[in-house]
């Protein structure tokens, strides 16, 4: 896919977008409302960026994810709901507009490929703990995974222990892995945002494990409701 030079910036507390991931998206600002109607007729495509912590103008973290608008439904009222779908991680880099909306050029960002025996025990080691995270609470999946046609339209997606773990491993690659995982079950923004910025794969597994054994240790201490 041509990636474009500069793109459009929609800057959220607390928000990551990692490659492959669906992101639901409620638009109702006026500029956003504009941004995504010139996004609708040219290439579909923006940056989610999250807002610097302890900023108070609004200032995106220099590493953001690009996403491409998969769905968006309008309402009477101007609003809008879209699905935007995760395509790789980018470095804002220029800004090249400030209104109606921030325009930025970026720099696409990818791992080069980790194929080794250290990424391959890393992988097994994040397995073990997504199981271990499974047995705590259910899977929030933004994966792009389908029930089967059993599922009835409004029932909520829930993925078992075992669809979810199959999933992983049919995964092409360690990259992939790392993020989809992050993006899942990991609640924390700012934990999010550095395995977002760590493009190598190798140290970003490790920040992976580190973060879901805190993770685990954070959920077994809750009070059980």
């Amino acid at each position: 896919m041509q990636l474009p030079d500069a793109v459009p910036i929609m800057t959220l507390p607390s928000a990551t977008l990692f490659p492959q991931a669906l992101l639901p998206l409620y638009i109702f600002e006026p500029r956003y409302r504009r941004m995504l109607a010139d996004a609708l007729g040219s290439n579909r495509m923006f940056s989610v960026a999250m807002q610097k912590p302890g900023r108070s103008r609004e200032t995106p973290c220099p590493i953001a994810g690009l996403g491409l608008i998969r769905v968006s439904v309008d309402h009477d009222d101007g609003t809008s709901h879209l699905i935007l779908q995760g395509l790789t991680r980018v470095k804002l880099t220029e800004t090249v507009q400030y209104k109606p909306y921030r325009v930025q050029r970026i720099q696409p960002l990818v791992a080069e490929d980790a194929d080794n025996v250290t990424v391959d025990a890393l992988i097994a080691k994040v397995h073990e703990l997504v199981e271990q995270r499974l047995d705590l609470a259910p899977f929030p999946s933004p994966f792009p995974m389908k029930k089967g046609p059993e599922a009835g339209p409004h029932e909520p997606t829930v993925f078992t222990k075992t669809e979810v773990l199959n999933y992983l491993g049919k995964l092409p690659s360690a990259d992939q892995v790392a993020d989809l995982v992050t993006c899942a079950l990991l609640s924390d923004a700012g934990e999010r945002q550095t395995i977002l910025e760590t493009v190598p794969v190798e140290p970003r597994l490790k920040h992976l494990i580190h973060f879901l054994m805190a993770e685990i240790t954070r959920r077994r201490k809750a009070p059980k409701a």
